[in-house]
């Protein structure tokens, strides 16, 4: 069965035992194996790995031992409890013998969790998984955390109490950040927390936040709006580098121009309309994007956007391109139609 992706969070988090299998995929590894850990986690609780109720397997090794799968499905280990056999890397090459293993499965057994690259919709791994009445297939995309997602990551953490700002600071973070970033620094913030009752403020956000992703990510959209295109290339190397990802820049840009386009149309003028905005443009920000918005105007502002969309929409296509390349050149357009 297809898991739809609004479901899959929820899943991943309280997984049914009895079930055959659970097939994970999808373009960015990290991604897939925070969500491979967290199934594990749920199903044989803290001290699986350690009472080997785990087993793990290499996609490769199964080309030479294709039964060494179904005879891990059914041996019996010296500890009680459930037991999941891990398939790391699967192609389509390995449905076969994934197939055996499935099809003999019985309740008791262990329950089968393979992970892989993005399938195509026609892949053989992926329909065996999608067509089993008894197995799921999630396809994990590059799409940033929603906010129920990203309130369960803290929640796990045990932060609890988190004033408004914080939270908005939280918000953006995790629309740039690779999502095991995001997870380490919502660890480094409940450790700075630690035995301090108050709730979690801007202040602690910036204190544990990786320290120039936000202000490099910031002198980026600036500089674009600016119209100062040989600066591009550099600063987007440095947040590469950084761990940011494309489709994060991609939405950054896009809060950064509507932000714009709002105060440029606003009946009062761009100063006027700037104030207007909510959340609140950061006070050392302001000044500088009310000058962009004049600069720019409603309707140059309106094709940025159009640019954006268009590039937001490719870079979540099931196409497989250099993702990064496509925001570069995005962006230096935009710096191009800056100078118009």
């Amino acid at each position: 069965m297809k898991l739809a992706p609004r479901d899959a969070p929820r899943y991943f988090a309280r997984p049914e035992p009895d079930r055959t299998g659970l097939l994970i995929f999808g373009g960015d590894a990290m991604r897939v194996a925070l969500r491979r850990q967290e199934v594990i986690a749920a199903l044989l609780g803290p001290r699986g790995e350690e009472e080997m109720r785990l087993t793990r397997i290499q996609g490769g090794d199964l080309r030479g031992d294709p039964a060494a799968l179904s005879d891990a499905i059914r041996a019996q280990g010296f500890f009680p409890g459930a037991r999941v056999v891990f398939v790391e890397d699967a192609t389509d090459a390995h449905a076969p013998a994934i197939s055996a293993a499935m099809e003999g499965w019985q309740p008791g057994d262990a329950q089968l969790l393979v992970t892989a690259r993005q399938l195509a919709p026609k892949s053989a791994l992926r329909a065996l998984f999608e067509k089993h009445p008894n197995a799921y297939a999630a396809g994990i995309y590059d799409d940033p955390p929603s906010r129920a997602e990203i309130e369960a990551t803290l929640e796990k953490a045990g932060l609890a109490r988190i004033d408004r700002p914080a939270m908005d600071d939280l918000l953006a973070l995790a629309q740039v950040l690779d999502p095991g970033d995001f997870r380490q620094t919502v660890e480094k913030l409940a450790l700075y927390k630690l035995g301090d009752d108050t709730p979690v403020a801007s202040a602690d956000v910036s204190a544990c936040a990786p320290g120039t992703t936000e202000a490099a990510l910031d002198d980026l959209i600036h500089v674009v709006a600016e119209g100062r295109g040989g600066e591009v290339g550099p600063l987007l190397s440095r947040l590469a580098a950084q761990g940011v990802q494309p489709v994060g820049l991609c939405i950054a840009a896009n809060r950064h121009f509507r932000a714009l386009h709002a105060a440029a149309s606003d009946p009062g003028g761009p100063a006027s309309g700037m104030s207007r905005l909510r959340p609140p443009v950061h006070f050392k920000s302001r000044d500088r994007m009310v000058r962009q918005a004049q600069a720019w105007g409603m309707r140059r502002l309106e094709q940025a956007l159009s640019l954006l969309v268009e590039t937001d929409l490719t870079l979540r296509s099931s196409q497989r391109g250099p993702a990064m390349a496509v925001m570069e050149r995005s962006l230096i357009r935009l710096a191009v139609l800056a100078r118009r």
